[in-house]
């Protein structure tokens, strides 16, 4: 499985973001391992939707932030997430 596939694969929810990573860990690639540092940094933000009032208004930029994710990755180009995406990669640069 080429990179931009796993990059692909780690945006169907939380399932095949592990699917990707686990196939990523065998054979590292710089796009799929791009994709899935921003995704858990998107999927983590995504937990702060449960606070009452402003839940929503989160919710909506998570979906907006997966959205330009998905384009990215579908354009095999590796763009971050607006204003968090260099703090997932520094933060998950381990992955």
């Amino acid at each position: 499985m080429d990179g931009k596939t796993k990059a692909i694969v780690a945006h169907i929810t939380w399932v095949g973001w592990l699917i990707a990573l686990i196939i990523n860990s065998n054979e590292k690639d710089e796009i799929a391992s791009f994709y899935i540092r921003q995704l858990l940094g998107i999927y983590l933000f995504s937990l702060l939707a449960v606070i009452p009032g402003v839940g929503w208004i989160i919710g909506i930029i998570v979906l907006v932030f997966w959205i330009l994710s998905l384009i990215g990755s579908i354009n095999g180009e590796m763009k971050e997430t607006p204003v968090v995406g260099k703090y997932f990669q520094d933060w998950f640069k381990g992955i």
